[in-house]
């Protein structure tokens, strides 16, 4: 049976009613589930920083390793040119493994100073992963008490919340589904989620903006639906009785 638009209306104002409790009960949890979702961020971003230190770390350790590999065979190499000069038969063979040893005492230096900046680099990023673990240590306390107290001020209301929203529900299949999105577009659009509102003492409960008499006339009537034509919000009735139309003047 289709409904006629006073019943509509109606329906509607119930629907904005249950929402308005729904978002009554929402913001008693204050800024609390935003706080939890950012410090669940921070942590996230924390953790990756961290791995990437310690990442940072393996790769250091792996070139001091081949640095200390690299050292430990040019000394080998000079213990064995060493022995060599020991049986040259002539100066331009004592010369030729002279300066081999040579290469060999700048690849030592050279590896050394290597594996110098490595360790330092190293103990840069473990410093640095100290300071960010504590840091996130010090946010998942944060986060800890933060869910605590989200945890309790939700399982306060949970029960009257679900009620509620088992209502919202119900109320909202007796909508035809066209009137139903054009509500929950307006709601999604409104600061303050109030997608049907009143005319009060002659302006929009909404935006506060003036209705003409005329326009509160045909709104108390209740034979169309009718939009704020400032905000869009719908007009469900009007409070009291609607401010009479001016009588035009005969010439």
């Amino acid at each position: 049976m289709e409904l006629t638009i006073a019943q509509k209306l109606d329906a509607l104002l119930k629907l904005q009613s249950l929402d308005s409790q729904l978002d009554e009960l929402i913001k008693i949890r204050g800024g609390l589930p935003e706080e939890v979702r950012d410090l669940e961020d921070d942590i996230a971003g924390f953790e990756t920083r961290i791995g990437k230190f310690q990442a940072e770390i393996k790769t250091l350790e792996e070139d001091i390793e081949r640095n200390r590999i690299a050292k430990k065979d040019a000394e080998k190499l000079i213990t064995k040119y060493k022995d060599q000069q020991m049986n040259v038969r002539n100066n331009r063979e004592f010369d030729a493994i002279s300066k081999e040893i040579e290469l060999q005492s700048l690849e030592i230096e050279l590896a050394e100073k290597r594996i110098n900046e490595a360790q330092f680099r190293v103990r840069g990023k473990e410093e640095e992963i100290k300071t960010t673990t504590a840091a996130l240590n010090e946010r998942k306390e944060d986060l800890k008490a933060k869910k605590q107290e989200l945890d309790q001020i939700t399982s306060e209301s949970q029960e009257e919340e679900k009620a509620i929203i088992d209502q919202r529900d119900e109320q909202a299949t007796t909508i035809e589904p066209r009137l139903l999105n054009s509500y929950n577009k307006i709601r999604g659009n409104a600061l303050n989620g109030l997608a049907v509102v009143m005319v009060k003492r002659g302006a929009c409960g909404g935006c506060f903006n003036v209705v003409p008499p005329q326009r509160q006339a045909d709104i108390k009537d209740k034979k169309k639906i009718i939009v704020c034509e400032h905000c869009g919000r719908i007009f469900a009735d009007v409070e009291g009785v609607p401010e009479p139309a001016p009588v035009g003047r005969g010439r």
